[in-house]
């Protein structure tokens, strides 16, 4: 077992990244966390899978794959939990491709709305609600930009993206033109976030590569006589990279592109994921952008006057060697309980995936290898993951979704599949250990994974995922554990400050069970979650108090006693009330 200060003398000196790896490889991955009191034994088979003919959920993802292997058919599509109706349970949106200047579908594709009849089945209302895209789909970002209660959907695109206000009513219109965000070009992940503390969601949109059917690069498989002659998909380092955009809220329905004077534009990457975070705890929101063969970026919020890329100086930006890695997927939180948001990010397969420490001072620890995360994804590719508490105890743990973007990789490199199974890291108050292949038939089954949400679309307290196909259907996990615990669920509106309430920190006791967590923006790979707060208690039957630090302009910090458990309720911010 290792402990905090072993991870420190792990990452220098004479034991190194790979002598870590040597040492753990065939063993199960763990982190140790000291400052965490609790410990709960991980159940076998903490997920089951709903199949489609139970949940009603018949749709699935077309990439339209092709020989000549244009690049965007390789990277799938995001997901996301929302509740769009307002009805109190998670509805689930899921993004297609479709037609596009290399892409012509033999028949119509769409995005699809499901609608949650309460019931552990969906509706398909996607036609209804006017919420089918139409051009080549990529990520789905959910957020209440006019504070009208309802929550919106931004839809990323290869050309252009599109911009759905909520008219709630179960219609959305799409408003793209008039509010100003079509954000032309390749984009990939978007967050809603307040960078400039006013109380209006901001939006920061990743754009990946320059490219277009013009600019397609064709990559022959090389060192294969058998693939002789046969593209492969090229690996982005091919393309130049483009830089991302961030849009000022108005107030109006109207945005401002502010990425010149903001410098966003000063960095040009090749962005997939985004989270939107507090690195320093200054009350001013950051941004980790994930980057595909190129440094990774943190752009530090400079008091919502403009934002300074400090990914090199930070420790996030490279990998071993000063090497730039295959960032995908992104998230952030406290892992280990210390007041600081920590990083985490997927990469390629023999790159490894990075978990990285805050050390108090605008730097991080990359403990991938002494936790053992290294070894268990040497030979994988990630992209979405979420830090959540699937079983309740308290403790965060780590769920990651796999899959390698080459549809040939496994005649191109040994180890290497091309569909993985997702990867389950259990938190029981001590150490981060991977229970993948004790935790029923979805982890050891091979996916060409690519987004993931999480939400509890049945609100019996236990956090569900789901996931994106590359070229197929979604696969929706219901939550059979979460709900043997205790716990308690907040939604909570900011009034204030930003009505989503990205940024507030939730703590809570209850006896010896002591938290701290903050509501990020965004995060794992082109989805988005569902935005209430599942606070685990193990086997407490009481929280003793729960208190809220709102977000900034707000300077409210609100506490809360005689709270119920085992059920969701509602804060309201200035209120001094749940509901």
């Amino acid at each position: 077992m290792f402990r905090q200060n072993d991870f420190a003398a792990g990452l220098s000196g004479s034991l190194r990244r790979r002598d870590f790896i040597r040492t753990l490889a065939g063993t199960a991955a763990f982190i140790c966390f000291p400052s965490l009191a609790r410990t709960s034994e991980a159940a076998a088979s903490p997920f089951t899978e709903i199949v489609s003919s139970a949940s009603g959920i018949a749709w699935t993802h077309v990439s339209g794959s092709s020989p000549e292997k244009y690049l965007p058919e390789s990277t799938g599509a995001g997901c996301a939990f929302l509740d769009y109706d307002n009805d109190g349970w998670m509805d689930i949106y899921l993004v297609n491709s479709g037609p596009c200047d290399f892409f012509t579908p033999s028949k119509p594709l769409r995005n699809a709305l499901y609608r949650n009849n309460r019931d552990g089945t969906f509706l398909d209302v996607t036609e209804k609600a006017g919420v089918a895209g139409g051009g080549y789909g990529m990520g789905v970002a959910v957020g209440d930009y006019n504070r009208d209660g309802f929550p919106d959907l931004f839809v990323t695109q290869y050309g252009r993206s599109i911009l759905y206000r909520n008219n709630g009513d179960g219609t959305f219109t799409d408003v793209t033109e008039k509010a100003g965000v079509a954000a032309p070009g390749w984009s990939s992940s978007a967050v809603w976030f307040d960078y400039d503390n006013d109380g209006k969601l901001d939006l920061f949109v990743c754009r990946f590569v320059d490219f277009d059917k013009s600019k397609h690069h064709r990559c022959n498989a090389a060192n294969v006589p058998a693939l002789a002659g046969q593209a492969e998909y090229c690996y982005p380092r091919v393309y130049a990279p483009m830089p991302s955009r961030l849009f000022h809220n108005n107030g109006d329905g109207t945005f401002t592109d502010v990425s010149q004077q903001m410098g966003i534009t000063d960095n040009p990457g090749k962005g997939w994921g985004v989270v939107a975070t507090e690195i320093n705890n200054d009350g001013w929101l950051d941004l980790f952008v994930a980057n595909d063969t190129e440094a990774n970026f943190l752009f530090k919020n400079q008091q919502g006057h403009r934002f300074e890329e400090i990914g090199f100086t930070a420790g996030v930006g490279f990998g071993e060697g000063g090497k730039a890695r295959s960032g995908m997927g992104v998230d952030s939180a406290d892992f280990d309980q210390d007041g600081w948001m920590d990083l985490f990010v997927t990469n390629l397969n023999h790159e490894f995936y990075s978990m990285y420490r805050n050390k108090h001072d605008e730097t991080f620890d990359d403990l991938a290898a002494p936790s053992g995360i290294a070894s268990a994804t040497q030979f994988m590719s990630g992209w979405g993951l979420k830090f959540f508490d699937y079983d309740n105890d308290g403790n965060l743990d780590l769920m990651i979704a796999n899959g390698h973007p080459d549809d040939l990789i496994e005649k191109l490199r040994p180890n290497v599949r091309f569909r993985e199974p997702l990867l389950l890291f259990h938190n029981d108050g001590k150490r981060l250990q991977n229970i993948s292949s004790q935790s029923g038939p979805i982890f050891s089954r091979p996916l060409a994974a690519r987004g993931l949400a999480i939400g509890d679309f049945n609100n019996d307290g236990g956090l569900d995922v789901l996931i994106s196909n590359n070229d197929g259907s979604p696969v929706l996990l219901r939550n059979e554990i979460g709900a043997r615990s205790h716990w308690l669920g907040v939604k909570l509106v900011g009034t204030k400050s930003n009505i989503d309430a990205i940024g507030a920190v939730v703590s809570y006791q209850s006896v010896d069970l002591k938290r701290k967590h903050m509501k990020v923006g965004g995060g794992s790979y082109l989805s988005s979650h569902d935005p209430r707060m599942v606070l685990g208690l193990g086997q407490h039957i009481k929280i003793d108090w729960l208190e809220i630090k709102w977000p900034r302009p707000s300077t409210a910090v609100e506490r809360f006693t005689d709270l119920p458990i085992d059920r969701y309720i509602t804060v309201v911010e200035g209120q001094g009330k749940w509901k």
